[in-house]
């Protein structure tokens, strides 16, 4: 599955002016006061400059990045908030512009509203889970009992984070999640540059820049803040970047591409990047020994090349 962001910010910070840059979806920005309750959610690619040279390698008919789904809430309300609860992490939008701005302290306030969501959120999750453990059932009587305390914790002044104990698996929460703060504005990004650059082909957007595209920065910090990594698979239909967590295996990366590929995995051919662009070839890198083969529980490294043998 996709890396999943959620873009979350006071009124008029930039919120959509930031979705439109990352997915150029086109979103219609809209005034506060008549904001709708639905979200956007559009796909942004993820740019990476080895991708292409692997692609050359193999005369690739098709290139395609990996990519990070993009999910945008109208406004900071605790019921709109929740509808980030299955994203990776946050992109918190704060406004720069302006002689009264104050990115810090917008940041502490949505932090805030963050933090009323997931304690309305718990104390919702009690109601329900009280209800179902009147059955007798241990596991809900046990998840009943931990929300208890983990409301007393919250009312405490604590926060999800430092919480002593487990939190229950299907609480999802949004304070835990890693958040990446982006100003809009001097000293941060220019968020409308950024959108109007993203409709224009790359190389006159890049005649633009004194430098690489600020997206490009958004989505590293994401990367870092995740411990994401990237690998690639090679061929000449296809040559595609996929994401993983550092540290996951070949088995996860076989099942990133497709379960099937996961459950009848064999073996894993792995090539560095920088190793097959130097070869020309997959069958030259092999010949100089730079090829190896891995199973399932090799742990995937950064610009791995992979081609994994399956059988169903």
């Amino acid at each position: 599955m996709a890396l999943q962001a959620g873009i979350v910010g006071l009124p008029n910070a930039g919120k959509t002016t930031l979705f439109n840059a990352l997915t150029r979806a086109g979103a219609e920005i809209t005034a506060y006061a008549t904001v709708s309750d639905k979200a956007n959610v559009g796909m942004a690619p993820i740019a990476d400059e080895r991708l292409g040279e692997v692609a050359a390698v193999v005369s690739a008919r098709k290139v395609t990045p990996a990519a990070v789904r993009v999910v945008e809430v109208p406004g900071s309300g605790r019921q709109l908030l929740g509808g980030l609860r299955e994203v990776d992490a946050l992109v918190a939008v704060l406004n720069g512009f302006g002689p009264d701005a104050d990115p810090d302290a917008d940041l502490e306030t949505l932090e805030l509203e963050l933090l009323l969501a997931d304690r309305e959120h718990v104390e919702r999750r009690l109601e329900r889970v009280e209800k179902q453990a009147k059955s007798g059932e241990a596991a809900l009587r046990a998840e009943a009992d931990e929300l208890r305390r983990l409301l007393a914790h919250l009312d405490g002044g604590g926060a999800l984070r430092d919480y002593p104990g487990g939190l229950p698996e299907a609480l999802e929460p949004l304070t835990t999640k890693p958040i990446v703060p982006v100003v809009n504005g001097p000293g941060g990004i220019d968020l409308k540059l950024e959108a109007e650059l993203a409709e224009l082909p790359e190389d006159e957007a890049a005649a633009f820049r004194e430098g690489p595209s600020a997206l490009g920065e958004i989505v590293a910090r994401l990367f870092a803040a995740l411990d994401l990594i990237s690998f690639f698979t090679a061929g000449d239909k296809e040559t595609r970047a996929w994401t993983l967590r550092r540290g996951e295996t070949a088995l996860d990366a076989a099942a990133e591409i497709h379960t099937d590929i996961a459950r009848g995995f064999i073996r894993c051919e792995v090539i560095r990047w920088r190793d097959l662009v130097e070869c020309g070839s997959a069958a030259e890198a092999a010949k100089r020994g730079l090829q190896r083969l891995e199973g399932k529980t090799y742990e995937v490294e950064d610009g791995d090349v992979l081609n994994i043998r399956f059988n169903l």
